[in-house]
């Protein structure tokens, strides 16, 4: 995955490390990935998007369905995203007001004798659990991202949303939650968790413990993370003190950037639920300083497609071993 050649980072303006100019891995792994959240996406509205290298739009059909399209016309190449607008259900381009319906086929193109077989490219679309997912591969998805049921829960309180990119491939985001030894110097874990990893094709699971000191509490917490493939990842913390659902959607942007939402949904204490704000404002505090320290890491390391790995970290291997199936053949 090539990087800036500028002589500064482009996220933060410290030199640049020239090593990093080579960065083997594919861009985009096959699968499923959340590109906004439901409530983005309101009736009436086209919204711009830049994904996987694209310019898209994003707009809702006259039954309420969501489509992610390509954002330029190919009559002339206006960006529909810059003041197109829905008509019934379509996207009509700003420009000369061609209309695209939701599998992205021209259904209108004024003073034409006969509609043209012009197509919007696009996607795949599915919606469930608050966001909306579009599948990137070369043929029709084969398996399906499983709702999230804490996303509608009355048990859970409104997400935490917090977005971040970084110059670094999705799949060194998805390593970080089996990197035992970082546990330790970023999140304050006293030593790198025992973990119990697990696959069943396009799925995986890795299990663990949380241990360590917040604000003055010992937390000892359980932790099940579900990846999705490539691109979505939940993760769930149980604890005496604080439960909590992580929905990690990591998706590339171009090919030197990615993004990581992460979604934080934190079960109500069942006898106060009035501390749920102030539970909420302690985890923004404690967690989101912690994924800022990572980004700024990320930003700066480069591919190690070989690492030198200590014996308790098995993680990582298992995880690129898993990982694999998700690109296209060498």
């Amino acid at each position: 995955m090539p990087l800036p050649r500028s002589q500064e980072d482009s996220l933060s303006g410290l030199p640049r490390d020239p090593r990093a100019d080579v960065y083997p891995m594919p861009v985009v792994p096959f699968g499923w990935y959340a590109v906004l959240r439901s409530v983005e996406l309101r009736r009436g509205k086209v919204v711009s998007l830049h994904y996987f290298g694209r310019a898209l739009i994003a707009f809702r059909g006259a039954d309420g369905q969501a489509a992610v399209r390509d954002a330029h016309c190919p009559h002339y190449g206006a960006h529909l995203g810059a003041g197109g607008k829905v008509v019934d259900g379509t996207v009509q381009c700003p420009f000369h007001g061609w209309r695209f319906g939701t599998d992205g086929r021209c259904v209108e193109a004024p003073f034409a004798v006969r509609t043209p077989k012009a197509v919007l490219g696009g996607f795949p679309v599915r919606e469930h659990s608050g966001l909306v997912f579009v599948y990137v591969g070369p043929d029709e998805p084969s398996w399906e991202v499983p709702d999230i049921p804490e996303a509608t829960s009355r048990d859970f309180a409104s997400p935490v949303d917090d977005t971040c990119r970084a110059r670094i491939h999705i799949q060194e985001m998805r390593e970080n939650i089996v990197d035992e030894s970082h546990f330790h110097f970023i999140h304050g874990q006293s030593e790198p968790p025992v973990q119990d990893w697990q696959v069943d094709g396009p799925f995986a699971e890795v299990r663990g413990r949380i241990r360590r000191r917040v604000l003055g509490w010992d937390i000892d917490n359980t932790f099940d993370a579900f990846m999705y493939g490539p691109g979505v990842m939940v993760v769930r913390t149980h604890g005496p003190v604080l439960s909590v659902t992580a929905v990690a959607l990591s998706t590339p942007v171009d090919d030197h950037t990615s993004e990581l939402r992460m979604l934080y949904y934190l079960r109500k204490p069942s006898r106060a639920r009035f501390l749920t704000p102030a539970l909420k404002l302690v985890f923004r505090a404690e967690a989101l300083g912690e994924v800022r320290e990572e980004v700024r890491i990320w930003d700066h390391k480069i591919h190690q497609s070989r690492p030198v790995l200590l014996p308790h970290e098995k993680g990582i291997r298992a995880l690129r071993r898993w990982y694999a199936q998700f690109y296209p053949p060498a």
